[in-house]
């Protein structure tokens, strides 16, 4: 699978939809290299175009245009609350980033 989302980011994007009147719509990910060599990422609802890779996880259509399949794929989308943070939010964990670091294993 190109991008995975965990169940935890099916259900906050489920309540993005209700809030913004979202329903019927996809969701788009999408993901830049930076001069760094980071990656920067966007999300939002959209229809779908012929090119897009599609699938449908947890009941949420996610859509990726062809120019970020490379950089998105075995990346996974949760929503978490990240150690020194005290909201939780949307995360890319993500082995094409450099920066990326697994996540540790509970002790």
């Amino acid at each position: 699978m190109l991008l995975r989302i965990t169940e935890q980011a099916a259900d906050q994007i489920r309540v993005s939809v209700e809030a913004g009147g979202m329903q019927g719509m996809a969701l788009r990910i999408a993901a830049r290299r930076c001069e760094d060599g980071s990656i920067d990422y966007a999300m939002g609802f959209d229809q779908a175009s012929d090119n897009d890779t599609r699938s449908n996880q947890h009941g949420i259509e996610i859509l990726i245009a062809p120019t970020s399949t490379e950089l998105l794929s075995g990346a996974i989308l949760d929503f978490d609350t990240p150690e020194d943070e005290d909201e939780p939010q949307f995360i890319f964990l993500n082995p094409n980033d450099p920066h990326f670091m697994p996540p540790a294993a509970p002790d």
